[in-house]
């Protein structure tokens, strides 16, 4: 999943730059050091030494991330795109629920049984 993700950073660098609210700058850089972050975390989480404290990391980044896709949602933000036809607030029915999944997958397999 995080490779995944991490490949759309990448793909779709200006659509994501738009889910950054604009008071933030250099919303692309951040873009790509967010996907390289992600693609590390994948990474990390495969080699046992790293899994706990990626674990935790991975945690707070899904959390910290998740402001992002409430302003994307605000803002009609189509990442895909690039453009401000997207689906709204109907969005974060989905994207919500996912990410409290992938927090708590991650706390299952990389915290709690370590």
């Amino acid at each position: 999943m995080l490779i995944f993700t991490a490949i759309g950073h990448f793909a779709f660098t200006k659509g994501m730059s738009m889910m950054i609210p604009k008071f933030i700058p250099y919303k692309e850089i951040f873009v790509h050091l967010t996907g390289i972050f992600e693609i590390l975390l994948a990474i990390s989480l495969l080699i046992p030494r790293f899994k706990y404290i990626s674990g935790w990391a991975l945690i707070i980044f899904l959390i910290l991330m998740l402001p992002a896709n409430i302003y994307a949602s605000m803002n009609n933000v189509n990442y895909q795109k690039g453009t401000f036809d997207g689906n709204g607030l109907a969005y974060l029915c989905f994207r919500i629920p996912l990410q409290f999944l992938f927090i708590v997958w991650t706390y299952w397999s990389a915290i709690r049984i370590h």
